[in-house]
């Protein structure tokens, strides 16, 4: 533009620039509504894109969770499938040891019948090796079938209070004799304490503990402690033994891990007692901890709730056994050899004995006159499904005394230890241990 413009020409220069500047307007506007529908445009495209890839997500989350449908519904079919072979499993193995049961309690009758004869040191020797085969025999059927009872889940704590003192001290007594051979000092430390848990199984638990210390301790000896923290008692088995290295931790709670040290009578042992333990800690939800330093020696913690219930009085010591001359005992076992080899056994301790077979042979006897005895010894199941109980409800009946009524039988079922407490009865499970059959005639004729 001339910047110096005549005064007849300003008037067009002001209406060019006025046109300019609503040409600028114009091109402007036009620019702001090409953009306008070029965002729009974009966004349809966008919301196109978008819906499509919501739609792809959707069809595969909603594969995702038919897959995750399917495998959960494998899972819970895996999960019966495991529960019923672990119940079969059970059965199979409470039914097998019945019957190996059976004749093992023969053999050990026989044996330790046996041994009260005068025999010769060579023909005694054997007699005790042949005892503690059995021993050993009894111990890992009953061992198997009790693990197998805690994975199927069948064994159902019953949680009393307990007085731990007691519990302590007499599991400590039953060991002392074995500390004594081995030269190990065997010491508790407890408090007036009370605890919540299940009598038997944590009987069970120490017992197992202490059993393996003894094994695994040389020189020193074994402590059992307990402790109050907190809420919680705080149990420890603690030995000065060989100690276990860090790689074997975790192996030691496996079936079947020995960890190579033998027993009094130089064998090793079954390598089930540390499996059991853990098994019963968690069935009680009592947490177990190890440690250990290897060459020092080894502590196993235990931790328990307190209780300031009163304590369970059910864990005394073994009355002192005496001699059985002349006390009367009905013994009814269909299985011929049991009944014989008991028979020879309870002789042997000066007893006057009779046996049958089922309650018919009972009742004949009592008819031709035989004297009412003084105990029974009955096996809880007899032939055509009978049950020894009967006898002791016929006689009942007969001389309108209750009689002392031990009842022998190899099956661990639940319901045949209530029955039997029903009517006031001992359960000693086959095989019989001799001693604890005398203790128990003792305390029960006394």
């Amino acid at each position: 533009m001339n910047l110096h413009a005549t005064p007849s020409e300003e008037p067009l220069l002001r209406r060019i620039a006025k046109l300019e500047r609503i040409n600028a307007a114009l091109m402007a506007h036009v620019e702001r509504s090409m953009d306008q529908q070029g965002g729009a445009y974009s966004l349809f495209q966008t919301a196109i894109m978008l819906e499509g890839r919501v739609r792809a997500r959707t069809e595969e989350l909603t594969a995702l969770m038919h897959s995750l449908e399917r495998s959960n519904e494998a899972l819970v079919a895996a999960k019966e499938e495991a529960e019923t072979a672990n119940r079969s499993k059970t059965r199979f193995l409470a039914a097998a040891s019945h019957d190996l049961l059976q004749p093992l309690n023969a053999a050990r009758l026989s044996a330790s019948a046996l041994a009260d004869l005068p025999l010769g040191p060579e023909a005694l020797a054997i007699s005790g090796q042949v005892e503690r085969g059995l021993q050993i025999i009894e111990d890992l059927i009953k061992t198997l079938l009790d693990i197998s009872k805690l994975d199927a889940g069948v064994v159902r704590p019953v949680i009393k209070p307990i007085a731990l003192p007691d519990l302590l001290s007499a599991v400590a007594a039953s060991f002392a004799p074995l500390a004594a051979r081995k030269g190990l000092r065997l010491r508790i430390r407890c408090p007036d304490l009370a605890v919540a848990s299940d009598p038997m199984m944590l009987q069970r638990i120490l017992r197992n503990l202490v059993s393996n210390a003894i094994r695994y301790t040389a020189r020193g000896g074994v402590l059992i402690a307990a402790r109050r923290r907190g809420p919680l008692c705080r149990i420890e088995v603690i030995d000065t033994g060989r100690g276990i290295a860090e790689a074997e931790r975790d192996l030691v709670f496996e079936e079947f891990y020995r960890g190579g040290a033998p027993g009094e009578d130089g064998e090793p042992g079954l390598g089930l007692g540390l499996s059991i333990v853990t098994r019963m800690a968690q069935a009680l939800d009592h947490p177990l901890a190890l440690t250990s330093r290897p060459g020092h020696g080894t502590r196993m913690a235990l931790s328990l709730p307190l209780c300031a219930g009163a304590p369970d009085a059910e864990i005394r010591p073994d009355p002192i056994a005496t001699r059985l001359t002349g006390a009367r005992i009905l013994i009814v076992e269909n299985d011929v050899a049991a009944a014989e080899a008991l028979k020879r056994l309870l002789r042997n301790w000066d007893a006057e004995v009779e046996a049958y077979r089922d309650l018919g042979g009972v009742a004949a006897a009592m008819e031709a006159g035989t004297a009412a005895p003084d105990l029974l010894i009955l096996d809880y199941h007899l032939d055509d499904g009978a049950c020894g109980l009967d006898v002791a409800t016929h006689l009942r009946e007969r001389t309108g005394r209750v009689l002392p009524v031990i009842v022998t039988t190899a099956d661990y079922a639940p319901e045949i230890g209530a029955r039997a407490a029903s009517v006031g009865a001992e359960i000693v499970h086959k095989p019989i241990k001799p001693a604890q059959l005398r203790s128990l005639l003792t305390y029960m004729l006394a």
